[in-house]
C-alpha cells in the first residue's frame, strides 16, 4: 500500500469512480504496488501527501484496508494489507507498508523476510521521501511548490464530490447521486459520511440490467482525513479501508526523518515506483 496511510487521493478518484475501475484494477478500482488488488497507499486520501497539509492535529493509526470478492461458483477472495501511519502538528505524514518479500504463486513458499516501505510527506522541508529498510536507502523528491507548501490542495475529504464531475457537454453527470449522512463515532472519532452511487444504465457495457457503485466516505471532523472508505462494486467486490487503532497525541519527531546511516538519493525512481523531477542524481547521507 502506498502512500498509505494512510495507501496507495480523492480529485482523481472521484474522476475514476464516475467512470468505473480500468482493467487490471484491484476491488475498489485501485491499483497498489502488489499489483491488482495488492496492498497500496492507501484509501484513496489517507496516505502521505494525499490532500492538503493538515496543521495541529497529530495522531497515529493502524490503516487497514480489506477486499472481499465473491466469484461465481461462490468462491470467495479476501485480501488484507494494513500500514502504520503517523502525522505530526506541522502537517508532516509518514507511512509504513510490509510488503511481502515475493508476490504470486511463490510468494506462500517465499522463505525471504517481508519489506517495509517506509513514506514520508514532509511539507516543513519541501519533500517526500521513500525509505528502503532492507537496503538502507532514501530517496528524495521536491514537493511541487517548493519548501512548507500549505499547499492549495483540499484535504481527500473536501474535494469535489463525484456529482460534480461534468460530462462533455458540462452537465452534472444524471447517473451519479450524493447523499450526506448523519455525523456518526468511526473508530473513536466523530466523522461526517457522504454516500455517492453511480448507476451504469443497462446496456452501457453490455449489461442486462442497471449496474450500482457504491462509494462511501466518512472523514474526521478534528482530523480533516477519511478515517473510512468502502466502495461495493458488484463486478469487483467490495474494499473497506478505515484507520483504526487512532491516538491523538505528538509523534516520536524522528520518525519523520531517515536515519543517519542512510544513503539518500535525489528525484528518480523510489521503491515504491514514484519518480521525482530531478533524475538519478546521488546524494549523501542524512543526518
Amino acid at each position: 500500500m502506498k502512500k498509505s496511510l494512510i495507501v496507495l487521493g480523492l480529485c482523481a478518484a472521484a474522476t475514476m469512480f464516475a467512470q468505473g475501475p480500468p482493467p487490471g484494477r484491484g476491488p475498489g478500482g485501485r491499483m497498489g504496488p502488489g499489483g491488482p488488488g495488492g496492498p497500496g497507499g492507501m484509501m484513496m486520501g489517507m496516505g502521505p501527501g494525499m490532500g492538503r497539509t493538515v496543521t495541529g492535529a497529530p495522531f497515529s493509526a493502524v490503516e487497514v484496508r480489506e477486499s472481499t470478492q465473491t466469484l461465481p461458483n461462490g468462491n470467495v477472495i479476501t485480501q488484507k494489507a494494513q500500514s502504520n501511519v503517523y502525522r505530526d502538528s506541522m502537517g508532516r505524514q509518514r507511512t509504513e507498508t510490509t510488503m511481502p518479500a515475493h508476490q504470486g504463486p511463490a510468494a506462500a513458499t517465499a522463505s525471504a523476510p517481508a519489506r517495509i516501505m517506509v513514506s514520508i510527506h514532509d511539507p516543513v522541508a519541501g519533500v517526500n521521501r521513500e525509505l528502503d529498510s532492507q537496503a538502507k536507502t532514501v530517496r528524495e523528491m521536491p514537493l511541487a511548490g517548493g519548501r512548507g507548501r500549505g499547499g492549495p490542495n483540499p484535504a481527500a475529504g473536501e474535494r469535489r464530490p463525484p456529482n460534480e464531475v461534468r460530462g462533455p457537454n458540462g452537465a452534472a453527470d444524471p447517473n451519479v447521486a450524493t447523499e450526506t449522512l448523519a455525523m456518526q463515532t468511526i473508530n473513536g472519532v466523530q466523522a461526517n459520511g457522504t454516500r455517492v452511487t453511480r448507476t451504469i444504465p443497462a446496456g452501457q457495457i453490455g449489461n442486462a440490467q442497471p449496474i450500482l457503485i457504491v462509494h462511501e466516505t466518512w472523514t474526521s471532523v478534528d482530523l480533516k482525513i477519511p478515517v473510512m472508505i468502502k466502495m461495493t462494486d458488484p463486478r469487483t467486490g467490495t474494499t473497506t479501508t478505515q484507520l483504526t487503532s487512532i491516538t491523538r497525541s505528538e509523534p516520536d519527531p524522528s520518525l519523520f526523518q531517515a536515519p543517519s546511516d542512510y544513503t539518500v538519493t535525489k528525484g528518480g525512481r523510489g521503491p515504491g515506483g514514484m519518480r521525482g523531477p530531478q533524475g538519478n542524481g546521488a546524494g549523501g547521507i542524512i543526518n
